[in-house]
């Protein structure tokens, strides 16, 4: 493993603020206040945004040995780990990636053991929000899921013993036909049976515990015909969702967010906040610890970009909060290599973190923070706690403090709990 000769730690390195941006409408600060409360439908900015401040991804925290999509699931360590460094804000604990059939009663352990595994959590800090995740994706598996009479009620329509219909949520055209692999398509928004899908999805999540849901590339599951339409299938979703939500969810309120930087149609926002991938810029003076960091306006970052409107919970902003993650898509055709392109040292930034030195790794998301900070302060670092990594030795990446509960450890876990206690 590779070190500068310098010293990385914060006490001893400042970071370089040469071309950090002048904002000339700094949004607000907002100092968590340790208040997480909220009910019937409504949560305040303070307490969003005290959420957002405490966020982590933790994928697949939920799964378990037979039901898992990429392999992993959460651990007791990880269970200690997130108790310790004071999480309140669980990101993707929960998904199906084309695995449709992890929802038949047959296979209701994955959500039942979730349920457990969350009211277990609750017991210790009944504050923590777990999220789940419906992606852009869907798969021909979904026409073995029956339809519960609960679903057509929503829709207004007559029950009716049957299946999801996979040809009915997919593009009539074909669009996005087989693109995630054979027998797969994106969703179409505009058609009422994949919005009958994500509903039913979003209904048995919160029944086990879940208070937000990641909407994945909505842009994309718009772009067949709900975009020109000014997103109408996607506003009666979420309606209903956040209809359900009053008797589903434990606190009568459910947090949506998408990947994307907000969508605001006749001054509303869609969603209660953004979230997007990091977009890290590489930092070549620093070539042996592949050094990197963030920067307004490179490539697509949303840092500074996000909507205005008036959120679901009735409070208007100037700039819709939201949190930058660690995403995961693969790696480059130029792995260890600067690109100035969407990978970052030629790796998704999960993959990359989990490469670079640990001391650096730390000085990186204090750097990150600092500079959310001070120059767009309704954007959060979500911190990467467990994740997929492409291509790494051990996967999936877990910030986790070393031991022998968790030998993977990449030993993040004391930088983010001082981060947010200190």
């Amino acid at each position: 493993m590779l070190y500068l000769a310098s010293c990385l730690c914060v006490s001893c390195r400042k970071p370089d603020t040469s071309d950090w941006p002048e904002v000339p409408q700094r949004p607000q600060a907002i100092v968590n206040d340790g208040d997480y409360s909220f009910s019937d439908g409504k949560i305040s900015e303070k307490v969003l945004r005290n959420y957002l401040s405490r966020a982590i991804t933790e994928a697949e925290f939920l799964a378990n040995p037979v039901h898992t999509t990429d392999g992993y699931w959460g651990t007791e360590d990880d269970e200690r780990m997130l108790l310790n460094v004071g999480a309140k804000f669980v990101g993707r604990a929960i998904y199906s990636w084309n695995k449709e059939k992890f929802f038949l009663e047959s296979n209701s352990s994955w959500l039942d053991g979730a349920k457990k595994k969350i009211d277990r959590m609750h017991e210790q800090d009944p504050d923590i929000i777990f999220q789940a995740a419906m992606f852009e994706t869907v798969s021909t598996a979904v026409s073995q899921v029956p339809i519960p009479a609960w679903v057509f009620e929503a829709f207004g329509k007559t029950p009716q013993t049957r299946n999801f219909d996979f040809n009915a949520i997919r593009d009539e055209n074909n669009v996005f036909l087989g693109q995630w692999g054979s027998g797969t398509c994106v969703p179409d928004m505009s058609r009422e049976e994949a919005q009958m899908w994500f509903y039913y999805m979003a209904v048995r999540y919160m029944e086990a515990g879940v208070e937000a849901i990641h909407c994945g590339q909505v842009m994309l599951m718009a772009s067949m015909g709900d975009k020109d339409n000014g997103y109408a299938g996607y506003r009666k979703l979420f309606s209903l969702i956040r209809e359900a939500a009053k008797t589903k969810a434990r606190r009568g309120t459910v947090l949506l967010d998408a990947h994307c930087n907000g969508i605001a149609i006749d001054g509303q926002t869609m969603f209660d906040f953004a979230s997007f991938p990091m977009r890290l810029k590489e930092d070549t003076s620093r070539p042996s610890v592949m050094a990197a960091r963030l920067k307004m306006g490179y490539l697509d970052s949303i840092i500074g970009k996000t909507v205005a409107g008036t959120t679901p919970s009735g409070w208007y902003t100037d700039r819709l909060p939201y949190l930058l993650e660690f995403d995961n898509f693969g790696k480059s055709d130029h792995p260890g290599s600067p690109g100035n392109d969407h990978f970052v040292w030629g790796y998704d930034e999960i993959s990359w973190i989990a490469r670079v030195p640990e001391d650096y790794a730390s000085t990186f998301v204090r750097e990150a923070v600092q500079y959310l900070d001070e120059y767009d302060p309704v954007g959060y670092l979500q911190m990467p706690g467990c994740r997929v990594a492409a291509g790494a030795a051990v996967s999936p990446y877990r910030c986790n403090m070393a031991s022998d509960a968790c030998p993977s450890g990449k030993n993040l876990e004391a930088t983010i709990k001082s981060l947010w206690t200190d």
